[in-house]
């Protein structure tokens, strides 16, 4: 096999994991003191539950993923773009 069949091969693998990102699960306390962090930190948010109400929200720093549950609304730091979404399941 040659270098350069190699190098593309390693070059794909390496685009792929990249695409898949991460996600980190922070205590809604951390999550909060992750938006003061930013000047305009975009998060997205939908509340559900079957019995009782859960608020899940989702936000991006510094390319990573970062979610958080709550049974109660959160205080976002003044700045903060919040997007409604009807569900946000997949990842929290």
């Amino acid at each position: 096999m040659s270098t350069g069949v190699i190098l593309a091969a390693a070059a794909a693998h390496s685009a792929a994991v990249t695409s898949v990102g991460v996600i980190t699960r922070l205590e809604p306390d951390a999550f909060v003191e992750l938006l003061s962090r930013q000047t305009a930190p975009l998060v997205v948010h939908a509340a559900g539950g079957m019995f009782t109400t859960k608020y899940k929200y989702l936000t991006s720093y510094k390319g990573l993923a970062f979610v958080t549950t709550s049974t109660a609304e959160l205080i976002m730091p003044p700045g903060t773009e919040l997007i409604t979404a009807k569900t946000l399941n997949a990842m929290v």
